[in-house]
């Protein structure tokens, strides 16, 4: 790159980096820390608001500038935030800006074999994997990463950020392992390396095969979270809940430093792929794995697309459990009876009902209405998710806000 190329790359960024500081400094945030406090620790709050995915690439703003694509990564980032400061939700701006480690794992991948993909033409389009996983002693190919960081790699990259805004916010850098969220929850890694398919056959063809696979992928994952943790790498920074991860129980997320063990931290778990499973099938093959992740935290989410109405009970395992994710295909009234007070109800209306095909507001109210009144007595949040399209309007994600916050008043008082 030029120099000048690199001098308005630092002008767009800094302008950018401003104006998100100026939003993590308004009153509203310390508000919105302590909503999401006390709901998660199960104080009857009003419910909290959490605009999750809007269908970015539709909205103007979306459009990025900068030439250098380290730069560009950020920039989309703020642009993001600059959107979601109009929406009047209940997200949280943290004062910092994550740098994420360079992690060094197999050349085959986080598993040591490598997923070949097959990329639509469209951007919007299905991609399609070939799973490397085809017969059992391909297991044997299979190498789990270590926790290590290329530190010299890192610093450069936190260096480079540091230059541009590092007068402007605070640089965070994340250490914690590979392994997390849905590079941490076997299910979606077991996809990719089995095929979602297969993995269904496996259940009743090769039942000892696909066992020994979720072993070696538990054992895998729980060494190298030792291993980061051993090593101070876990942090404040790696709170994970999938919502807004504050609870009078914890110490609220911070920016480096605050090293922690994981008995102090929040961690996101889910299983989609196996959504379509008897509940029966989904503990043997797959919660009675995770089960041994999950619980070396301090508290859980379980849940993400995945219809989790008939799977409650086999949750209720999870001895750490805090949040359940009632999502779009789920039956809300029947989630809501079974989750209770129990634990933290994550309401996911369907987008599409919400924003995305010919928004109708009166439709969008009665529909809240029903399910507002069936989580009645529970302690629950709204997440916006999974908007692939609002037909390029913008308006509709800040007026579904407002749509929220009227029926709430009107339901709840």
């Amino acid at each position: 790159m030029s120099t000048e190329e690199t001098t308005r790359d630092r002008a767009i960024l800094r302008d950018l980096a401003k104006q998100y500081a100026e939003a993590c400094q308004k009153e509203v945030q310390k508000e919105r820390r302590d909503l999401w406090r006390r709901h998660n620790s199960f104080h009857f709050t009003r419910p909290p608001i959490y605009i999750r995915a809007f269908a970015w690439r539709e909205m103007e703003d979306s459009k990025c500038e900068c030439e250098d694509p380290f730069f560009r990564g950020y920039e989309d980032f703020f642009r993001r935030m600059r959107f979601l400061d109009t929406v009047d939700d209940d997200y949280i701006f943290e004062p910092w800006v994550t740098v994420s480690a360079v992690r060094i794992t197999p050349p085959g991948g986080i598993w040591g074999l490598p997923v070949k993909w097959e990329r639509p033409a469209m951007a919007t389009g299905a991609g399609v994997w070939d799973a490397p996983i085809k017969e059992p002693e391909d297991l044997e190919r299979m190498v789990a990463s270590d926790h290590v960081i290329d530190e010299e790699r890192t610093r450069q990259n936190v260096d480079r950020l540091h230059d541009a805004i590092g007068d402007i916010l605070t640089i965070s850098v994340d250490r914690g392992p590979v392994y997390q969220t849905f590079s941490g929850d076997i299910s979606t890694h077991l996809a990719y390396l089995r095929g979602l398919e297969q993995i269904m056959w496996d259940m009743l063809d090769r039942p000892a095969f696909l066992h020994e696979l979720l072993a070696f992928m538990r054992d895998g994952i729980l060494q190298t979270h030792q291993v980061a943790e051993d090593k101070d790498d876990w942090a404040l920074c790696n709170h994970q809940n999938q919502a807004m991860p504050y609870a009078e129980e914890l110490d609220d997320p911070a920016a480096n430093g605050g090293t922690v063990p994981r008995k102090q931290l929040w961690h996101f778990c889910a299983s989609q792929e196996l959504t379509g499973v008897s509940a029966q099938m989904f503990d043997e093959f797959m919660v009675q794995y995770q089960r041994p992740i999950i619980e070396q935290f301090a508290m859980s989410a379980y849940g993400c697309c995945e219809d989790l109405t008939d799977k409650i009970d086999v949750l209720r395992q999870i001895k750490n459990l805090r949040r359940i994710a009632v999502a779009p295909a789920a039956n809300v009234a029947k989630c809501a009876e079974q989750i209770g007070s129990d634990y933290i109800l994550s309401y996911r209306p369907n987008p599409t009902d919400m924003v995305a095909s010919d928004f109708d507001p009166e439709r969008v109210r009665r529909i809240l209405r029903r399910d507002f009144e069936s989580c009645r007595g529970c302690c629950f949040d709204i997440t916006l998710k999974d908007v692939e399209t609002v037909q390029s309007d913008p308006e509709r994600v800040r007026k579904w806000v407002q749509i929220v916050r009227e029926v709430t008043e009107e339901v709840f008082g």
